[in-house]
């Protein structure tokens, strides 16, 4: 037992001086992400801190030895462009600027779509003689592509073998690379693949700025490899060439209580085969990112279970100009962060909305509160802070917009919060909201209304929450910030009734000068005559129709359906879903060139007309 705890307080001796020595060896103190000078650096840093978290798990934080108590220092609008006179519309994104990777995308006359393992491209203008006229065979799991003029940028993940290679012999194995082509499609008959660039880890996401593709992934630290563990480093492959991220473009935060992985940033300019860049930060898991036209910033969720359960959300910038990266700054907010959209950069500061605790189904066992924090963008330190919003729901949804934040939390009502942030320093509710159901998603209409897309509720008997229903468009005014109104409001289908845009904010098409809202909608629907004593409001509906459903919106008359366009052949399929569809044909995404509307699925892409919604011609995928 002796030797044991002399062991221990050997290691926590080590550890206590390797931390101390990363701290002073800090060449940049106020930035707070530091770089490596060499592999040993990288590889005591990592053992450093799990070291430290696996004498935390057995003796808790703090732990008293036979001796001194040693205490251890621990990813906004959708734009509308125009080609030969006909405006078109562009994919769906948050930052003016910052084009987002999709599984669709148009220039006006052609429509790029991922279909499957198959990158089609369709002549699309004018829509009577649409046609399909290349194709692209992707080997691996497609993610998403971007046009830039000419050039196409597919993004797609796939195993690959990490080969022997120095600074360490590593034993080979398979893991996760993402992969970015890049194609010349000047000849859209005969697309030309110019550059691939492979990077090891799991996508995270990806932008475009300009000429320029900022490709994020995240990968494994640490390997066991025949029982011994082994610190790896990260690799890109351009072409045939395989290199090492060298230790001087890895950075580290002291902030990180447990590195397990690289977070790796790429930057590619579509124009030059030879001109690339290339950074990782030591991490977390990397969970989101946000990024605006000059700064990349990834979080990471942190969980420790010997803090009462306290989260908190690493906070990375790395700032972006063309094919330069910096890793700049480091900082930290209490809670967890539900998606890009609860971040936003503005006027110099970076604000982000969180979650603490967990839901109950009962009142009085939830522990949940929600807070909006500002921080100084350039060292990421928290300067405003608006805290214990809606005590025992969670955030379904946030939007930033200017000097206002709205925040859609929810229980069993959908309360609306409508925050001023004009002042950095003193960010405060101006008013709340409190509706049946709650929004996935916000969207601007303008300055003064805002749109959202969730789902109905009803209020459960059985404990303080609610059971979901329809699908939900409500259309809000916040001209009058201290009383928000919900001035339009439509309800699709019952319980069971999904869409994609809940999830992925892609699939939602809005064009104000059109009053034009599109969305992929899954139908369910109850009938009310099999259930004579009432119907509960647990049960779900039977599917009944699946596709694009078309309104239109505005303040003057609310949300109104216009109709619908399907892509199913057979609607027997509806009936034998059971609880899950899943069909080639099911509309995934919609856009519009001049007065068509086009929606795609994988099996086909329909053109109709705007006017009347009646349909021109149709393309097969398959």
């Amino acid at each position: 037992m002796k030797t044991m705890v002399l062991t221990l307080f050997s290691l926590s001796l080590i550890v206590s001086i390797l931390l101390t020595a990363f701290t002073i060896n800090s060449s940049n103190s106020n930035s707070g992400l530091r770089s490596f000078k060499s592999f040993q650096e990288i590889e005591d840093f990592v053992k450093a801190k799990s070291f430290e978290k696996y004498l935390e798990y057995y003796f808790g934080e703090g732990y008293w030895l036979e001796g001194p108590r040693l205490l251890l220092s621990s990813p906004e609008a959708l734009e509308a462009g125009s080609i030969a006179g006909a405006e078109y519309s562009t994919t769906n994104i948050q930052v003016l600027g910052v084009d987002e990777a999709d599984i669709v995308k148009t220039d006006g006359k052609y429509i790029y779509v991922i279909s499957e393992s198959e990158l089609f491209i369709v002549e699309a203008y004018p829509p009577e003689e649409m046609k399909k006229i290349s194709s692209i065979r992707v080997e691996g799991t497609p993610i998403g592509l971007f046009i830039n003029d000419d050039k196409l940028a597919l993004l797609k993940q796939s195993f690959a073998t990490r080969e022997t290679g120095s600074p360490r012999e590593y034993p080979d194995f398979y893991q996760w690379v993402t992969v970015l082509e890049i194609y010349d499609v000047s000849n859209k008959r005969d697309p030309v693949l110019k550059e691939r660039v492979s990077i090891d880890g799991t996508y995270l996401s990806s932008r475009m700025i300009d000429r320029y593709v900022y490709v994020v992934t995240t990968s494994l630290v640490v390997r066991i490899i025949e029982d011994e563990w082994r610190v790896l480093m990260p690799r890109i492959m351009v072409d045939n060439d395989t290199f090492e991220v060298p230790p001087y473009k890895i950075f580290y935060s002291d902030k990180s209580e447990f590195p397990v992985s690289y977070t790796n940033i790429v930057a590619v300019d579509l124009y030059s085969e030879e001109r690339l860049e290339y950074k990782s930060v030591l991490t977390g898991y990397a969970s989101c990112m946000y990024v605006s036209v000059n700064n990349i910033y990834v979080v990471m969720p942190e969980y420790s279970w010997l803090r009462n359960g306290a989260e908190s959300t690493e906070i990375h910038r790395i700032k972006i100009d063309g094919l330069e990266i910096k890793c700049e700054a480091s900082g930290s907010v209490p809670g967890r962060v539900l998606n890009q959209f609860s971040m936003d950069e503005h006027e110099g500061y970076f604000r982000i909305a969180t979650t603490t605790g967990h839901v109950a189904r009962f009142f009085s066992e939830a522990t949940s509160a929600n807070h909006v924090y500002v921080l100084d963008s350039e060292k990421l330190q928290i300067v405003g802070r608006l805290e214990e919003l809606a005590p025992g729901e969670e955030i379904y949804s946030a939007r930033f917009m200017g000097s206002r934040c709205y925040l859609v939390t929810f229980k069993k009502v959908d309360p609306l919060f409508t925050i001023d942030l004009s002042n950095p320093e003193e960010p405060r509710v101006l008013g709340k909201l409190k509706i049946p159901g709650y929004s996935d998603y916000l969207h601007p209409y303008d300055d003064n209304f805002l749109i959202g897309v969730g789902k109905e509720t009803v209020e459960a008997e059985e404990g303080d929450f609610a059971w979901y229903q329809g699908l939900k468009i409500s259309l809000f005014d916040v001209s009058n910030v201290t009383s928000p109104r919900e001035v339009g409001k439509i309800i699709i289908g019952d319980r069971g009734t999904d869409s994609p845009a809940l999830r992925d904010h892609h699939a939602f098409l809005f064009d104000r000068k059109r009053s034009l809202l599109v969305i992929p909608i899954l139908e369910a629907k109850i009938f009310r005559e099999k259930y004579p004593e009432g119907v509960p409001p647990y049960v779900y509906g039977e599917y009944v129709f699946q596709g694009a459903y078309v309104f239109k919106i505005s303040p003057e008359e609310g949300v109104i359906l216009r109709g619908r366009i399907t892509h199913l052949e057979d609607t027997g399929d509806l009936e034998k879903s059971g609880y899950y569809f899943s069909s080639k044909y099911q509309v995934e995404r919609s856009l519009f060139i001049g007065d068509v509307l086009y929606t795609i699925s994988k099996g086909k892409i329909k053109a109709n007309s705007l006017t009347d919604l009646l349909e021109i011609s149709e393309a097969r995928l398959d």
